[in-house]
């Protein structure tokens, strides 16, 4: 079924070694391991991204980061679903569907399959060989993948206290990627992997002694919005906090339990566990609860004028007006809010108004941005995609282990 236009992040990272190697000239560059350089002084700052992009029409957001020396700005898919940051790789490629000029050139600068980073991408035992190229596979849960090649090369960043620092950080170049489902591949050059793990370029700054290990995100319900790395931007007063969960395979940014209410009152959906994953376009539950949320929302909106509008093919669940709906401020009044309850957490409330989980389609209709998630192989996971954290300020503490979300306006990112 065509319900997205880019795939969900959430993934799974697995060893594997490929046939096809790249030219023994550009494996011979980093004999050792190289030093950052910087002027930074140790958990200084923060840095900050301006964002472009929105849940509909584009399905994603963005910010460009600089990579190489000299530098060059490629704009990647902000993703807390994903460990590894990769770029499509300019080599004899697969998916690769970007202007070559947009490609990243790998010159001598593989990691070798013996680097500490290497383990962080692979979970096959050491390599045979020990000089051998570090490859990865990225499996996204909606069967989307890239296969390549670990690389390091210099990412300069500016931090709001004015330093600049050019740190040597490692990611992957990818030529081998599949895009499942109807809808083409985001335009993008690549990921920005903010996960938690020890790949995640938020990890490797904070390693360096740049940054603590904090990441966070404003996406706006107009488009746009910001991402920062560190600690400055965390509100003062008003953030909700709720723990992540520790999982003994893969780690996500996991929360939970939580119950759904919905108009106030409590539902039957319960104990859902949830993963923050910026890198899907919408929310997604599990058949059971995404049954009882649509099965209260035609209860509710009957006698609204709202028809199903199965020939819209945005989303699965549409439903038309009289007439066309030019905004969703035109009929979100015919809908009720959500809230999900985090019932290990006191006073943990994620408000989710209608706003933050309809969208309005190019058709005139308005379409349920929550996805039965069982139904395109997803299991019993259940995702808080982009719809449903617009308009708030969202923090992923990996130092005290804990996520954080406060409303804002998200026009730009400023120092607490």
């Amino acid at each position: 079924m065509d319900v997205k236009s880019r795939g969900i992040s959430l993934f799974l990272l697995l060893s594997s070694i490929f046939s096809t190697s790249f030219s023994d000239s550009d494996q011979v560059l980093n004999s050792k391991k190289p030093t950052p350089s910087t002027s930074v002084h140790s958990l200084a700052s923060s840095v900050a991204f301006q964002i472009k992009g929105n849940v509909y029409p584009i399905g994603y957001y963005t910010v460009n980061l600089a990579i190489g020396n000299p530098p060059k700005l490629y704009d990647l898919d902000i993703d807390t679903g994903s460990d590894l940051t990769w770029l499509q790789c300019d080599a004899p490629c697969k998916g690769c569907t970007i202007p070559h000029n947009r490609l990243y050139k790998p010159r001598g600068n593989l990691v070798k399959c013996v680097d500490p980073l290497c383990t962080g991408v692979q979970s096959a035992p050491p390599c045979a060989v020990t000089n051998e190229q570090c490859d990865y596979e990225v499996e996204y849960a909606d069967q989307g993948s890239s296969l390549g090649v670990l690389v390091r090369d210099y990412v300069p960043v500016k931090f709001t206290n004015g330093s600049l620092a050019r740190p040597i950080l490692g990611f992957g170049c990818g030529y081998d990627q599949t895009h499942p489902g109807h809808n083409p591949p985001p335009s993008t050059a690549g990921v920005l992997g903010l996960g938690n793990g020890r790949a995640s370029i938020v990890s490797q700054l904070h390693s360096l002694g740049l940054i603590r290990n904090v990441v966070g995100h404003c996406l706006s319900g107009r488009g746009g919005g910001f991402l920062f790395f560190g600690d400055q931007f965390i509100p003062q007063s008003g953030v909700v906090w709720t723990p992540i969960l520790q999982s003994s395979s893969v780690q996500h940014y996991k929360t939970g339990p939580a119950d759904m209410l919905f108009d106030g009152k409590p539902t039957s959906v319960k104990g859902l566990e949830l993963v923050f994953d910026s890198g899907s376009s919408y929310t997604y539950f599990n058949s059971r609860a995404h049954r009882a949320l649509v099965d209260l929302i035609t209860n509710d909106i009957k006698g609204k004028s709202l028809t199903r509008a199965t020939a819209d093919p945005s989303l699965p669940i549409c439903w038309k007006g009289p007439k066309p709906f030019k905004s969703l401020h035109d009929v979100t009044r015919n809908f009720k809010p959500l809230v999900l309850s985090f019932t290990k957490s006191k006073n943990s409330l994620l408000q989710v108004p209608p706003e933050a989980y309809l969208i309005a389609t190019k058709h005139g209709n308005v379409c349920l941005g929550i996805l039965d998630g069982t139904e395109i192989g997803m299991g019993n996971i259940n995702i808080i995609g982009d719809i449903s954290l617009q308009d708030k300020i969202v923090i992923y503490d990996n130092e005290k282990q804990q996520i954080g979300w406060a409303s804002a306006k998200c026009d730009g990112p400023s120092k607490s």
